[in-house]
């Protein structure tokens, strides 16, 4: 079952809603949609791609949070000790900032299109940002 559809520069996933994990989260995300922004690879997290937030306040704090999601596991950080991101895992991450290790809440896992999450990856890393657009499936 999916939930969400996010199209990233050429590719698209379909992702199911982490509502038991991150409730808050996943209501107050689902009503910022459709959700448009760019995705850029990642500093210091290892393999995946972020959407830096700066000081946006989503309205939530930290719910399940964690700081090694696998690939397709999305986490959003709320923000405090550094900006508030949403971190999208492609492979090996170990959430990190410049300040040290992070957690996030996980509340979207893909659950179609996995076989591209690598390929969007190489992407953000060689090409540089792409557009990326979460809305319902």
């Amino acid at each position: 079952m999916s939930d969400v559809k996010i199209t990233a520069g050429p590719y698209e996933f379909l992702a199911r809603w982490e509502r038991e994990k991150s409730p808050r989260t996943c209501e107050a995300f689902e009503r910022l949609l459709p959700y448009r922004q760019k995705i850029i690879h990642v500093r210091w997290s290892g393999e995946a791609y972020w959407i830096p937030l700066g000081d946006y306040d989503l309205g939530v704090g930290f719910e399940d949070a964690t700081s090694v999601p696998q690939a397709g596991e999305i986490l959003f950080y709320p923000g405090g000790y550094s900006e508030t991101e949403i971190l999208f895992p492609y492979s090996g991450t170990i959430f990190a900032s410049k300040l040290g290790q992070l957690a996030g809440n996980h509340f979207l896992t893909v659950v179609q299109g996995r076989e591209n999450l690598r390929l969007l990856g190489e992407m953000t890393l060689w090409e540089g940002a792409q557009d990326i657009v979460f809305e319902r499936a």
